[in-house]
């Protein structure tokens, strides 16, 4: 990881950020930036550290009652055959990396630096993304071992299928994109192994089959490796609308394009579910997964686009968009340091401590714990950004 400083442009009338240190001042176009983008990219990297500090399962255990507890189980994923908020977090993680990539490809376009040129620095990227995916398996089993499921080591393969076809054309990728999960469709379906004969059916399909070969090993909870190969259709994606987004169109084409195309595939996605062809499952990102989920994305990008990088709704933005410029780092950060260690220290001093002295209930003082170590990595975050300190693979 490296440090790199960046000096924000203010938005007229807005005060300067460095005499007031909020991020919000930042004008969403200036030198190419979409802070939509940002914003977007932080609203998931909250999320998922409010996962990793235990905020859903303490909600959960508070046992709330209907509709609350219909409202809470949308932060966890599907058990197997259906779609929950939950479920759209990775996709917008894998699209957003997809988004920033292409952003990013364009502004070094410009100074002069080509496909080639930029081709190793992405091949370095993909190799430390992989490296840290991997690290974070042998963290979470105290061990070495050898495992692939996690988020980076998707976005790492990801990453490096777009920018191989970065500059082809938008028909040439979308075709491109829906021949991969025409592929995870045959492979599922047509490569029938002894006990993993059954495309849809947990620990019995092809992803599964595939983990034995590549891990020796099948995930408990049913995830598969091979999810990288449906999955790049997201990353893909993500470069057509980093591509639109800083296109000379309009501001209504954008929206609409973008909505369209969301619209498009949520339809299809579940069209494929509700007939009976291909059952929308996250866990091995079936077809039908990938076009609802990603479809759900771009609607959400669309509007985030169209309150922030149109309307300039910008003045609560920078909660999001200071935790979304270190994205890496904080996810990084909470599933190592905040896992081993900050969240056990935080629930002495907090929920422990109350539970002890005032005899507030375990479940409730576990949720206070919880929000309080959200909060602190939040502005840790917040800290790296006033130091114009942002780390980046």
């Amino acid at each position: 990881m490296i440090k790199s400083s960046v000096q924000p442009t203010t938005v007229p009338g807005a005060a300067n950020p460095a005499a007031t240190g909020n991020p919000a001042a930042f004008h969403p176009l200036a030198a190419g930036r979409l802070l939509s983008l940002d914003v977007m990219r932080g609203m998931v990297m909250i999320l998922l550290c409010a996962e990793s500090c235990a905020v859903y399962v303490a909600l959960k255990n508070l046992e709330l009652a209907a509709p609350a507890a219909y409202f809470v189980d949308q932060f966890f994923h599907h058990p197997w055959h259906g779609l929950r908020f939950w479920d759209l977090v990775q996709p917008a993680f894998m699209f957003m990396a997809g988004a920033a990539l292409y952003i990013s490809y364009s502004r070094k376009l410009e100074k002069g630096t080509s496909w080639a040129g930029n081709f190793n620095h992405i091949l370095l990227r993909s190799f430390k993304l992989l490296l840290c995916g991997v690290a974070l398996h042998c963290v979470y089993a105290g061990k070495p071992v050898w495992e692939l499921w996690n988020v980076l080591t998707q976005l790492a393969f990801t990453t490096l299928v777009a920018y191989l076809i970065i500059n082809r054309s938008s028909a040439w990728q979308i075709t491109f994109s829906i021949g991969l999960l025409l592929l995870t469709e045959c492979l599922y379906r047509y490569i029938l192994i002894p006990g993993f004969d059954q495309p849809f059916v947990e620990s019995h399909n092809f992803g599964a089959y595939a983990d034995m070969l590549l891990m020796g090993k099948i995930n408990s909870d049913g995830w598969v490796a091979i999810n990288m190969i449906p999955t790049a259709a997201h990353t893909i994606w993500g470069v057509l609308a980093g591509k639109l987004l800083i296109s000379n169109n309009t501001s209504a084409y954008k929206i609409k394009a973008l909505l369209l195309a969301g619209i498009i595939g949520i339809s299809i996605g579940f069209a494929l579910d509700l007939s009976g062809v291909t059952p929308i499952i996250k866990r091995i990102s079936t077809s039908s997964f990938v076009f609802a989920s990603g479809g759900w994305v771009l609607i959400m990008l669309s509007i985030a686009y169209w309150l922030v990088d149109v309307k300039q709704y910008v003045r609560y933005v920078w909660i999001f968009s200071v935790i979304g410029m270190n994205a890496i780092f904080i996810y990084l950060f909470f599933e190592t340091v905040g896992v081993q260690w900050l969240n056990g220290v935080v629930s002495v001093f907090t929920g422990d401590m109350l539970h002890t002295l005032f005899g507030i209930p375990v479940n409730i003082s576990a949720l206070l714990s919880a929000v309080v170590t959200w909060f602190a990595e939040w502005s840790l975050c917040y800290w790296l950004y006033k130091h114009k300190i942002f780390f980046k693979l």
